[in-house]
């Protein structure tokens, strides 16, 4: 029997990552959908079949052509991203409650997609030099995409009212706990 889906979206470097490897590690009732994108692997950190089914931008398209995504999205120019359906289909086939770190398109497109078997948690910065701060401390952005990822994030909180829940994520402790009441609350939910 399907599960609920508890969808976490934000812009980079809001939290929202550690927020989803949190909640996997407290609730075995969880199972994490594995995005698809073709984007490279960030450093040797990143796995294939773990944090991203890797692939090319040709293997994609014949996906989308194949009709195989609940949702996709060229989130920066050449970088696709997405949720298999077959994805969704093996961690509710396992009893779980399927989990998402998911860009803000992807979100609400999720959202839409699952409509009240879906709980959306918008996660916001107090502000954007604090998100300037995160993404700087990642030491992974050049001056141009560290623009590029301000400008998205800006934009991105533009669509913060359409989720279920904001939450801020100012103190770390204080976020996890708040999401781990979320979710029990949620998936306790009729």
């Amino acid at each position: 029997m399907p599960g609920k889906a508890i969808i976490f979206s934000a812009p980079s470097g809001s939290g929202k990552t550690t927020i989803v490897h949190h909640l996997l590690e407290k609730n075995p009732d969880l199972g994490f959908s594995i995005s698809a994108a073709t984007r490279d692997k960030r450093g040797r950190k990143e796995e294939n079949g773990k944090d991203y089914y890797f692939l090319s931008p040709e293997e994609f398209k014949t996906k989308i052509d194949n009709d195989e995504f609940i949702e996709w999205e060229e989130v920066y120019a050449g970088n696709f991203y997405g949720t298999l359906k077959s994805e969704i289909d093996r961690i509710w086939q396992q009893g779980k409650n399927v989990i998402f770190d998911v860009d803000v398109r992807g979100g609400l497109n999720l959202k839409k997609y699952f409509g009240d078997k879906a709980l959306a948690i918008f996660v916001k910065v107090p502000s954007m030099d604090v998100l300037k701060q995160r993404l700087n401390d990642r030491g992974t952005e050049s001056e141009e995409s560290m623009s590029r990822r301000l400008f998205k994030a800006n934009f991105e909180m533009s669509f913060q009212n359409k989720f279920d829940v904001v939450l801020i994520n100012e103190d770390l402790n204080r976020s996890l706990a708040e999401a781990q009441q979320l979710y029990n609350e949620f998936k306790n939910s009729k």
